[in-house]
Order: structure tokens, then sequence, then C-alpha cells
């Protein structure tokens, strides 16, 4: 999907970090089972991100990602009662929020891709004209293609600074416990990390920085695809 080289090896390495993250995690035997869920979704959804990247990504089947991360947003969502260490149900609804819109999005890129036959070899199968709903041409020189009509470019528009937000916000929070200013507080981002004392401070702050970095580098993906 990326025709660009060295972005699609930049978003690469950051999708890969949170995905080795998310394994790491997902292995502790500190983890508890709600915990291992979370990982084992984030690091799925690095995987099928640098999918997305490169051409192989296209022959991958649309259906079980469309599943995979439509059960993975309802789950950060419904599974709120199963966290420990949240405090309100509300605190731990907003932690799970972005989370939820994550694997949402992704789900929704599968679904217009899948719809447009880029995906599970569509692609290859056409004479060499633009699919429908889809621009092969990519517009930004960036992308081997592009969505086409103004309603999935605008839905991805907005996905983008939506995810763009997301992940600025979380760096910053990354950069504020890497100084010591704001510790993790458990939730989604923090709760069965491996270690414990200190080690906890560490934890969160490497949780929160993948998970910027994951953020980030779905929001490229969505300018990409306008």
């Amino acid at each position: 999907m990326i025709a660009a080289d060295g972005l699609r090896w930049i978003l690469t390495l950051a999708f890969g970090l949170s995905s080795v993250h998310g394994i790491w995690c997902m292995l502790s035997p500190r983890t508890d089972i709600a915990a291992r869920v979370d990982h084992a979704l984030h690091a799925a959804m690095g995987v099928f991100m640098i999918a997305m990247a490169w051409p192989w990504g296209m022959d991958l089947p649309a259906v079980p990602q469309i599943v995979l991360f439509g059960a993975g947003a309802l789950w950060f969502v419904t599974a709120v009662p199963l966290r420990r260490g949240e405090k309100s149900r509300g605190r731990a609804v907003r932690r799970a929020l972005p989370h939820a819109v994550m694997m949402a999005a992704m789900a929704w890129m599968v679904v217009v891709m899948d719809a447009s036959g880029s995906m599970s070899g569509h692609a290859a199968s056409g004479s060499g004209g633009d699919m429908p709903g889809m621009d092969m041409s990519g517009g930004s020189g960036l992308a081997s293609m592009s969505l086409a009509g103004a309603g999935p470019r605008t839905t991805a528009a907005l996905l983008a600074a939506v995810l763009a937000v997301i992940g600025l916000v979380r760096l910053t929070r990354t950069l504020d416990q890497a100084r010591g200013r704001d510790l993790p507080e458990g939730g989604v981002e923090a709760v069965n990390e491996p270690g414990g004392g200190d080690d906890v401070s560490t934890a969160g702050t490497l949780a929160s920085g993948c998970h910027a970095a994951m953020a980030l580098g779905m929001a490229v993906m969505f300018v990409l695809l306008v």
C-alpha cells in the first residue's frame, strides 16, 4: 500500500516494536487474563498494520481481520469490569476508549479496502485500471493507492485526525512519565505490566510509548488513503 520504501520501513519498525511489546507483556506470568487479551490484540494489530504497508499484505484474507478487530473494539469497552486496578468505571472506560477506537479504525480500513477489491489478491486480477472506490495511482506519491469518493476519503481524514490526537496525547504522557511527572495509575496502559516497584514506572512508560507509536503510525496510514 505504501510506495515509498523509507516510510514503509519506518512504519514497519514502529508497528513491529509495538507488536513485540504486546507479545512480551502477553507472555509475562504477572499478566492477568484480561490484560493478556489486550496485549494479544495490540500485537495482532501491529502485525496486520505492517502487512498493510507491504504489497503482500493485500493478499491476506479480509474477513478474519474484520472479525478480529471488530471484536477487539467491543472487547476493550465491554471488558472494563474485568480490569484490575481501576477506582471508577468511568475512568476505566476513558482509558479503554482510545484502544477501542484504534481497533474500530483498523476494521474500517480493511472493510473499505476489501470493498474496493484491493485485498485478497483482487487487485492483481484486474486489467490495470483503478478499482471502484480506490485510486491505484496514489495521490501523494507515497502510497500506491488511495480511496476514491468523498465519503470514504472524509472518513479516512477524520480517523487520521482522531488517531493523531490519540498518538500525541500518548506521546506527551510518555515524555511526562519519562521525566517522572506522570506515573501510571493503572488501567489498560499499566495494569499487570511485568515488574514491580520502580519497574512499574518503566513498564508504564514503555507501554505508553508503544501505544503512541501505534496510533501515530496508523494516523499516517490513514492520511495516505485520502
